[in-house]
């Protein structure tokens, strides 16, 4: 494992989560980046009865069905041991998808350049929610082209990092276009024989476990 991969696998998520979801991270995380994996999110929801998804990638943001079927395989034992959630519940792993979350430094400056929606833990001049181009970091601040400004307020803002609750790509026609274009890059790669390379934005992918899952199982789904 190059040095390159080995940071990748170590930088820190600057946006993360709190209560369960966040022990759930705890626990998760290590085994993830274990396999070459790392952790993007986890959301726990009621939809079906009780979902908890965990949204990962490669270091190169890239994430296959064969992918979240082997996280998935890997996390169900180790959730069944450390039990953090009470209730039943559905393991679901997917992938970021195209409208991803930005959750670490290097989302921010890989994806400067398209539109995103970002909302803030702590207001500024009273907003918490602004959208627009995102055109890189300085520092540990995003910078952002805002496209709804009201009249009076600055089109360029710099908001701290460590302050966004929740940051995502728009999906727009050039992120649909830059997503193609990678695909095809794939496409070529693979003829190669290089099974490395593969599409960074693909569409969202999800592995939910069948009834073998043993957490499912026990609680009669």
């Amino acid at each position: 494992m190059t040095i390159d991969v080995l940071q990748a696998n170590v930088e820190s998520r600057l946006i993360a989560e709190q209560g369960v979801a966040a022990r759930v991270a705890a626990i998760v995380e290590p085994v993830l980046g274990g396999l070459g994996y790392r952790l993007v999110r986890v959301k726990i929801s009621g939809l079906d009865g009780g979902t908890l998804q965990i949204m990962a990638e490669r270091t190169d943001g890239t994430m296959t069905v064969d992918d979240c079927e082997t996280v998935s395989r890997a996390l169900s034992p180790v959730l069944d041991v450390a039990d953090p959630i009470e209730r039943a519940y559905r393991l679901e792993v997917s992938s970021p998808g195209l409208d991803r979350p930005l959750v670490r430094r290097s989302d921010f400056e890989r994806f400067a350049g398209h539109q995103v929606k970002v909302e803030l833990a702590t207001a500024i001049d009273g907003r918490r929610r602004f959208r627009g181009l995102l055109l890189g970091v300085d520092g540990d601040r995003a910078r952002l082209r805002r496209d709804d400004t009201a009249a009076g307020e600055a089109t360029e803002v710099s908001l701290p990092i460590a302050d966004i609750a929740e940051a995502r790509l728009v999906l727009t026609d050039a992120l649909i276009a830059e997503s193609l274009r990678r695909g095809k890059a794939a496409e070529r790669a693979a003829r190669r024989g290089d099974d490395r390379e593969r599409a960074a934005s693909a569409p969202s992918l999800h592995f939910q476990p069948g009834p073998s899952d043993r957490r499912a199982s026990n609680q009669g789904e």
